[in-house]
């Protein structure tokens, strides 16, 4: 019993963890940007706004949903969200694998927001492109970029945390990944078009749809066997369909075209 409980708890770490730092690698992206066109310190400003605001929303959400929602129907309804959401991120990264869909490009990202918010004020002769002080664009900018890509944190964080009754580690988990991709964006500054994003997000997709699975089974009354152990065998069998799915969508994307035989 303790076994289940300790795997399952790596496993909702792992999936928040991931998730979060898929959303924060996009987030920092952008402030990384507000902050070379207009100025770090409104970009930063906004970016701790932006982070405040997601930590009172987790705060002020968490324990309504826990005490006032039925185990039972959180989990059936947690479970079709997380279905929902990790369906669309797995589909996205079997098209990314398959070499259907471009990949996302962090440094196309990066500058196409250097373009947006060039323009405007006039620039410092220290430092072109950057504003002194304040600046109410960059503030809002940045705030806007990471809010927005952290509402989807905070729907995991809260989904994921309550259904498994486990909010505090979920919240850990979410708040390890800004830490880490703060600190190696810092590190490495703006070369993070070398995070293996997609495969994060086929990971990410895994996950979801395990734990969606798993949870609309417990909330209908379905005894799973090993309990939470059996979290890493539906991610295991989903990744099994996931890369099957990849394999036959290269071979029909490589497969030579049959010209049609000629009529008469």
């Amino acid at each position: 019993m303790l076994a289940a409980v300790h795997t399952g708890g790596v496993v909702l770490a792992a999936a928040v963890f991931l998730a979060s730092a898929v959303e924060m690698v996009e987030a920092f992206t952008i402030v990384l940007a507000v902050g070379a066109t207009r100025g770090w310190r409104s970009a930063l400003e906004g970016a701790g706004a932006a982070l405040v605001a997601l930590a009172a929303l987790v705060a002020a959400l968490g324990p309504a949903v826990v005490h006032f929602v039925p185990l039972d129907t959180l989990r059936v309804v947690i479970g079709a969200l997380l279905l929902y959401f990790g369906a669309g991120w797995l589909r996205k990264a079997i098209l990314r694998a398959a070499g259907l869909k471009a990949k996302h490009d962090e440094d196309v990202i990066y500058a196409r927001q250097v373009a947006e918010l060039s323009g405007g004020e006039a620039d410092t002769p220290e430092a072109p492109g950057v504003r002194p002080g304040r600046d109410r664009v960059g503030f809002a900018v940045s705030f806007k970029g990471v809010f927005l890509e952290g509402l989807e944190v905070v729907i995991i964080v809260l989904t994921m945390g309550s259904a498994a009754h486990d909010i505090a580690l979920a919240s850990l988990a979410a708040g390890g990944a800004v830490v880490v991709v703060g600190t190696a964006g810092l590190l490495v500054a703006r070369q993070l078009s070398g995070v293996p994003e997609n495969a994060m997000k086929m990971a990410v997709g895994l996950m979801l749809v395990s734990f969606g699975t798993f949870w609309i089974g417990e909330g209908a009354g379905l005894s799973w066997p090993g309990s939470d152990l059996s979290i890493p065998l539906l991610v295991a069998a989903y990744g099994a369909l996931a890369a099957a799915a990849v394999a036959l969508l290269r071979r029909r994307r490589t497969a030579p075209t049959v010209p049609p035989l000629p009529l008469g």
